[in-house]
């Protein structure tokens, strides 16, 4: 379990170079600054199409911080009224001035706490569903992808697409989205009070945004690229975490223990210096914002006491605007906050709009044409396939006509392409070129629906899920009656050992099917096939888990379930190759020999002949040894 190591290649410009797009450019440590215009654009869509459905709510919103924000405006005018018109009123008797100043403060801090409560409850309901819909959307997009990426893309770091990088957008629309809103109206309505109230000081006061936007500018550019760094820090660590859980038994077989302490370690340390930076990046923002405000706050008071000595300030007017220039400039604080909220929550919009715009390897069909009755003849012409442009042939000009009905062993040495065969039929990839074609029908004109129940593939790592034996086995028919689920269990073999599970059909596999052995597991997968009766069936070393008792079941079930059905199996164990009608012997891409395998056996020499031999002896060898 190596650590991936962060790239230095810069990424070219995309009028240049088109190999960011998708997840390409995740890991690339140093970007050009055209290419990251364009991944932000990409974010900046991905954002408004989250919003657009929201619209309607979200300008309402806004609409309420409009409103709450006028509502607490409102209070240090009130309070310069009361000083200057109120308290002098009241002196003279008339206290009615000071008593509407009151009942009027006491007005808007009520209304300000109604609207506060509002815009929670409505921003709240927004961004939850827009982290819904965004989750969503990432699941889907997950499960539609290609074979080939998945086993590129770890599982770890679509986790963290779906954890940590989601939870910084929760951070960004709970608690950052409602300071900025409020900021920014803040920060709007005061300057515009301040010059109302004294323009002389609202002068001085806006004098200071000179060296807050040189400020900010900094800050947005360094946050970013800190904030992208935690977000792949953090990708890493997921990563780890995930293959160490999924591979523990081979961990604490080994002793791995130390050694992936010492590698999730050194991960978790450059996490924490990827935080501590962009933690310094906010700092300094900070304490260049707060060093701004209180040097403007000292300015204006000084010349503001000088005024108020020399009759050309009022007291109240001071006293206002000396409250607003507070409100004024902790709002930039609560900015500052959002700004590192956005940061972070930009940097994992970014890769998770990567991932949304990865295109699958295998598109669905413009126009499919359908399978009306499947019947199972597979065809390869002219196909050449290599799993990646530079990566070797592994099939070179193959060709291969398997009709309706026939069951074909496939054998050959490890890495002859026995598994390409059958990933090509199942259509886990296309041919580089050439065509495969079930019942005449280039398969990449089939609906992939369509095309999964036509052809199961059963292999020797099939996956079993968290639930009932029952549910695992009607993975593919979920309709199915308890009736056939047991029917299609009983047919391989499976139901005396199911039933006599503590809870039978009812009992919990556990994760991966881990209360069953692998033999049982085996079966179970197998059952699962064929309840889903597709017209082919792709065996893929599928017998390889089982004892001698166990598969000697099976082959008699397997006679039986392949019966007017198209099968390819893929063995090594000769026992499961000779139900086959027709062996093809396998090698570097090519077949070498082709025919039923009591022929080939008897042909002195041939390849499948040798092969018989040597299982035969190996067999004579562990009799002796039993």
């Amino acid at each position: 379990m190596s650590t991936t190591q962060e790239s230095t290649v810069r990424v070219q410009p995309a009028d240049e170079d088109e190999s960011w797009r998708g997840v390409a450019a995740e890991d690339v440590a140093e970007l050009d600054h055209a290419v990251s215009l364009k991944l932000q654009a990409r974010s900046r869509r991905l954002l408004g199409s989250l919003l657009r459905p929201r619209l309607g709510a979200s300008l309402l919103a806004l609409a309420i911080v409009i409103a709450e924000n006028a509502a607490q405006l409102a209070g240090p005018l009130l309070i310069a009224a009361a000083i200057d018109r109120g308290v002098p009123a009241a002196v003279a008797g008339r206290p009615g001035a000071l008593a509407w100043c009151v009942a009027g403060y006491a007005g808007v801090g009520l209304a300000s706490a109604a609207l506060r409560h509002a815009f929670l409850r409505v921003s709240g309901r927004v961004g939850q569903d827009l982290l819904l819909d965004l989750r969503q959307r990432v699941f889907r997009q997950v499960q539609r992808l290609s074979v080939s990426f998945h086993e590129s893309y770890t599982s770890g770091k679509v986790i963290s697409r779906l954890t940590s990088d989601l939870d910084s957008l929760d951070d960004l629309l709970e608690m950052g989205l409602d300071g900025f809103l409020s900021s920014v109206f803040s920060v709007v309505g005061i300057a515009g009070l301040l010059l109302w109230l004294d323009l002389p000081l609202g002068l001085v006061v806006l004098a200071g945004f000179v060296p807050l936007t040189l400020v900010t500018r900094w800050f947005t550019s360094a946050s970013r690229r800190a904030y992208r760094n935690t977000r792949g820090a953090i990708a890493k660590v997921i990563i780890q975490f995930v293959e160490t859980m999924n591979g523990i038994r081979a961990v604490q077989a080994f002793g791995r223990e130390r050694r992936n302490e010492s590698i999730m370690g050194e991960l978790n340390d450059r996490f924490r210096v990827a935080n501590a930076e962009a933690m310094r990046v906010t700092a300094r923002f900070v304490f260049a914002v707060r060093l701004v405000g209180n040097v403007s706050l000292a300015v204006v008071l000084a010349i503001g006491a000088w005024r108020v000595a020399h009759g050309g300030l009022e007291v109240g007017v001071l006293a206002a605007f000396t409250l607003y220039l507070r409100r004024f400039y902790d709002p930039l604080d609560d900015m500052a906050m959002f700004a590192n909220a956005y940061s972070s929550a930009a940097a994992a919009l970014e890769k998770i709009s990567g991932l949304l715009e990865e295109v699958p390897e295998l598109p669905e069909p413009a126009t499919p044409v359908p399978l009306a009755r499947p019947r199972g003849e597979i065809r390869f012409a002219g196909v050449e396939f290599r799993y990646g442009p530079r990566t070797p042939v592994v099939l070179p000009a193959f060709d291969l006509h398997v009709p309706a009905g026939q069951t074909v062993a496939l054998v050959g040495p490890t890495g002859a392409g026995k598994s390409t065969i059958a990933k090509l039929v199942a259509r886990f990839y296309d041919p580089t070129t050439g065509t495969v074609s079930l019942d005449g029908v280039n398969v990449r004109d089939v609906a992939d629906a369509e095309l999964r129940r036509a052809v199961v593939m059963v292999t020797q790592e099939n996956f079993l899920f968290s639930g009932s034996v029952a549910d695992n086995i009607a993975l593919g028919r979920p309709d199915a009656s308890h009736a056939e689920i047991e029917a299609a269990a009983a047919a391989v073999g499976a139901h005396e050992f199911i039933a006599a599970l503590p809870k039978g059909y009812d009992t919990d596999v556990r994760k991966r099917g881990g209360r069953l052995s692998a033999g049982q597991r085996q079966l179970v997968a197998f059952a699962r096939a064929f309840l889903a009766d597709p017209a082919v069936l792709v065996l893929d070393e599928a017998t390889s888990s089982m004892d001698i008792p166990t598969e000697r079941a099976v082959q008699a079930a397997l006679e039986t379930v392949l019966a007017e059905r198209t099968a390819l199996i893929i063995a090594h164990r000769l026992s499961t190759v000779l139900i086959a009608d027709r062996v093809l012997v396998v090698d570097g891409g090519r077949i070498v020999e082709d025919g039923p395998p009591r022929a080939l056996i008897a042909r002195a020499g041939g390849r499948f002949a040798d092969l018989h031999h040597a299982w035969r002896e190996s067999l004579a060898l562990q009799r002796q040894g039993d």
